[in-house]
């Protein structure tokens, strides 16, 4: 691909009015960066002045953007089925820093990922936030964990809020009803070299 060559001045007009929210962004793909690129459009959102809320499925530990979205004034709610243990303790935050993550049998994540969709249905009708990120949403469809055509239904029915599906492996179904689909591709990752995940760069 090559890059266009501008000779003259290109003028490219925006909307400021909240009335242009409410598309619906699929990012997903074997590549690194479709948390990352959500959190991006977060940071620019907050800048705008705008409402922001993610909803992690099946993620659970610490990750440096938890105590990001705290400074910036967004909240972050995590639904992967040790996040949930941790709540009914009542503790603000996980104790293990390591790196070390788990991944729980599909089976055992169903009834976390049901939570957090009835979670994000309710901040959805809600229309308290101008953009809601629902991180690893795809893994859980392709999982079929949630229920498809519950998830379309949304987001036929979403009103003005901006929303965003993270994860790999989306269904066609969604990609077809979105409005951005991007496929971020994996090309070479340091994993393939042996380099475990790095805090502050993976996590």
């Amino acid at each position: 691909m090559t890059l266009t060559k501008i000779k003259t001045p290109i003028k490219v007009r925006g909307d400021n009015s909240k009335e242009s929210l409410g598309l619906v962004h699929v990012i997903t793909g074997d590549g690194k960066g479709k948390t990352t690129s959500s959190l991006g459009l977060a940071l620019r959102a907050i800048g705008n002045n705008l409402n922001v809320h993610m909803v992690q499925f099946l993620k659970s530990g610490f990750t440096g953007e938890l105590y990001s979205a705290k400074k910036l004034g967004f909240e972050i709610e995590q639904f992967g089925v040790d996040a949930l243990k941790e709540k009914q303790k009542h503790l603000q935050e996980f104790a293990d820093k390591t790196g070390a993550f788990v991944f729980q049998p599909d089976i055992k994540e169903k009834d976390a990922a049901m939570r957090g969709w009835e979670h994000a249905k309710n901040i959805i009708k809600s229309s308290n936030y101008d953009i809601i990120i629902l991180d690893e949403i795809n893994c859980v469809l392709e999982k079929g964990l949630i229920p498809l055509d519950d998830v379309l239904e949304i987001v036929k029915e979403h009103g003005k809020t901006e929303l965003i599906f993270t994860g790999r492996d989306a269904p066609k179904e969604l990609m077809e009803a979105a409005d951005y689909v991007n496929v971020i591709q994996r090309i070479k990752h340091p994993w393939q070299k042996g380099i475990v995940a790095r805090r502050g760069i993976e996590y």
